[in-house]
């Protein structure tokens, strides 16, 4: 190491670099170095799959409605989002050669739909601007008293102590722990003092009870809606239109993770998963559409005449559920039993009874208690020179981009604060 002013980011993931990166532009070159450490062998291992490796990036809403998305902690993000809102997003991108699509929901892409181009602009832009690169795992964070109070003095990586003026942690949550995001980071800030909100899984695929979803496994749905309803207040709480999946577990996809940030205490008979195969029609039409398909199949088993209304891998389920002999012909099918199906198609009804493993989450709900961490710089206020940023904060939000705007935000706030350090 050089005899600069050393500045750790601790982490290579979206918040570390954009940390980084910010950090190099407005830091001295002739007295500040920035040094960003990661333990895999390569950055941004978890943003590189983010979106199906797409990368949903951000969302182009306003802060208001940003804020909406937000169940955990959303006005500890007023002061960040201010110094780095949506639009600051895209316009940094694009700067860095990423052009960018908006598509429904206001979710924000690159063009060329890979991951990978936003991984590679922000290493490519790091480079350029001088930021050197460590691959190891960080072991301590150490300190000392300054004026009463402990301060970061060195970092331990690879068991070598390296001298550093700040340090900011952008190590992720628990989720996918293949990417690096093991919790180490946790364990370091809890060291320093930390309270850590205790981490559960969010944007998480849910197990439900019976066998109904392992029926239809692999079955993808497009256009349908779904509705949570909680039980023991006999309410809905949650209703979103879009896509999901039926897994050998139970449901995943854009519209379960989404409904999964809902309800953090999944367990059995708390909730009720409610879904409308056709809810682009209401009942009359609904039963007009399956006259007309009788009518072409007038002398078909029942069994034999959904495939134009239905996917094949729900056909059994679906006419097992409406309680309808499979073999009756569709032409002495009644009226009463016409109405048990569209109740059917209206509302097939799933009970939830966990998470998948926080493994499997998209994102960690809970983290690093942001009662202890200035909303305007991101440092903690235990520690001089202590910085969060990403997704290691007990923040989150639902999916639509809000999450990897929440990294950039507290990113760009810990890297322009951390020029101030001396």
């Amino acid at each position: 190491m050089s005899d600069k002013r050393t500045i750790a980011i601790i982490g290579g993931g979206a918040a570390g670099l954009m940390a980084a990166a910010y950090a190099a532009e407005i830091c001295d070159p002739d007295t500040d170095e920035i040094l960003l450490i990661e333990q895999n062998d390569r950055m941004g291992k978890k943003l590189r799959i983010t979106g199906k490796g797409r990368c949903n990036l951000t969302n182009d809403c306003d802060r208001d409605e940003f804020l909406q998305n937000v169940p955990t902690n959303p006005r500890f993000l007023y002061a960040a989002l201010a110094g780095f809102d949506t639009k600051d997003t895209r316009d940094y991108f694009e700067s860095l050669g990423v052009p960018l699509k908006v598509e429904r929901g206001k979710r924000v892409f690159p063009v060329s739909d890979k991951a990978g181009d936003v991984v590679e602009a922000l290493v490519k832009h790091c480079r350029e601007l001088g930021v050197k690169t460590m691959q190891g795992r960080v072991t301590s964070v150490h300190t000392e008293e300054v004026d009463g109070k402990p301060a970061v003095t060195s970092v331990r990586v690879g068991g070598k102590d390296i001298p550093v003026a700040a340090a900011i942690l952008c190590t992720g949550g628990c989720s996918y722990p293949v990417t690096g995001s093991d919790g180490n980071g946790y364990k370091l800030a809890e060291s320093l003092g930390h309270t850590i909100v205790t981490p559960k899984a969010s944007l998480v695929p849910l197990v439900c009870e019976g066998n109904l979803c392992g029926r239809m496994m692999g079955l993808s749905l497009r256009n349908v809606s779904l509705r949570v309803k909680d039980t023991a207040k006999n309410k809905f709480i949650y209703e979103d239109f879009g896509e999901m999946l039926f897994t050998h577990y139970g449901v995943t996809g854009p519209l379960i993770l989404s409904a999964s940030a809902h309800i953090p205490d999944v367990e059995s008979g708390k909730y009720e998963l409610h879904i409308n195969l056709k809810p682009a029609l209401d009942d009359a039409e609904l039963d007009a559409r399956i006259l007309s398909d009788f009518k072409k199949y007038a002398n078909k088993d029942f069994i034999n005449a959904l495939s134009d209304l239905l996917p094949v891998k729900a056909i059994e389920p679906v006419v097992e559920l409406t309680g309808i002999d499979p073999r009756v012909k569709v032409n002495a099918i009644t009226k009463e039993q016409r109405r048990a199906l569209v109740s059917v198609l209206h509302d097939i009804t799933l009970h939830p009874i966990r998470t998948r493993p926080i493994a499997e989450a998209i994102v960690t709900k809970g983290g690093i208690k942001v009662g202890e961490v200035d909303p305007k710089t991101m440092q903690s206020k235990l520690v001089d020179g202590l910085y969060f940023a990403g997704e290691i904060l007990d923040v989150d939000a639902y999916t639509g981009g809000f999450n990897l705007q929440i990294a950039w935000a507290t990113a760009y706030a810990a890297g322009n604060a951390v020029k101030n350090r001396h």
